[in-house]
């Protein structure tokens, strides 16, 4: 006797993906996140091809994975597909420090963030 199947966590015409531990804050993540809510698989991989911003490259691997998920796990068809959902958490935050004047110490925080990105099927209208 197995296990039941887990339910999906996602509806059938929808696909994700996850990506945690991207060394930036939360804030400029959104920024890029923002660029590509609900547009086109297509047009968003175009927007973050030529984005100036340096967690523009991840945020594009992210997006070309849940297209992925979506063609090979799911039987989704990639020209359909819209970027129905694009949110961003917060992960760890390293503390670090340097000296500051007359024997202080400058707290330094390096914060890391993570993307969920949810693509859906949506049929075109004639």
């Amino acid at each position: 006797m197995s296990k039941d199947k887990n339910p999906r966590r996602v509806a059938d015409n929808e696909a994700m993906a996850k990506l945690r531990m991207l060394r930036t804050s939360p804030q400029k993540l959104n920024l890029v996140a923002a660029l590509i809510r609900g547009k086109k698989v297509e047009r968003a991989l175009t927007d973050l091809t030529f984005s100036k911003k340096r967690i523009a490259e991840d945020v594009k691997k992210c997006l070309q994975s849940a297209i992925a998920n979506a063609e090979n796990n799911h039987g989704l068809d990639v020209d359909e597909l819209v970027v129905a959902e694009a949110y961003v958490g917060k992960n760890l935050v390293m503390k670090r420090g340097r000296p500051r004047a007359r024997g202080r110490f400058g707290r330094i925080n390096k914060p890391f963030s993570e993307l969920t990105i949810k693509v859906r099927q949506v049929e075109e209208q004639a």
